[in-house]
């Protein structure tokens, strides 16, 4: 598999059920608490729905007409000012370590740039050893504590990127 096999667009309603396998697959396979994580979220079964407001978007990765992950951003809950969340980012193993991660994330904050944020925000866990190499390698950088109040309290480190 080489990256130019792999189409990066706009989820569509039909990927949904696949969508959400994907990410729960992920979680489950990197052992993520199934409580105070994407894992019990609503909006995990639902992505397409949730990503309709006026400044948020989700991007699936495709690979011969089958979902293996995606990645999206939308306004930062709980928070005031110009900040987005970079939210939902999963591939499946089989399409890790070909430069998707950061041609997704390229994707996810050209988009947040064109909607007006000035910051775009995460959550990840700190054994997440492959993601956060990822998120500083595209200039996202460590805080101290969370910022806005996405509700998942799992998630323990937290990165901010100037857009």
């Amino acid at each position: 598999m080489t990256p130019s096999e792999f189409i990066i667009r706009e989820i569509q309603p039909k990927d949904n059920a696949e969508l959400a396998i994907v990410i729960r697959e992920v979680l489950v396979e990197l052992g993520v608490p199934k409580v105070g994580t994407a894992y019990e979220d609503e909006a995990t079964d639902n992505m397409f729905e949730n990503y309709q407001k006026n400044t948020s978007t989700y991007f699936v990765v495709e690979h011969k007409n089958n979902i293996v992950g995606g990645g999206g951003i939308s306004q930062l809950d709980n928070f005031e000012g110009k900040t987005c969340e970079l939210q939902k980012m999963y591939f499946l193993p089989s399409i890790r370590g070909k430069g998707l991660g950061s041609k997704l994330i390229t994707t996810c904050l050209k988009k947040a740039k064109e909607f007006g944020f000035e910051n775009c925000y995460l959550e990840t866990m700190p054994y997440m050893t492959a993601a956060k190499a990822l998120y500083k390698k595209n200039g996202f950088i460590n805080l101290e504590k969370p910022v806005g109040n996405t509700g998942h309290y799992s998630c323990n480190v937290w990165m901010i990127k100037k857009l």
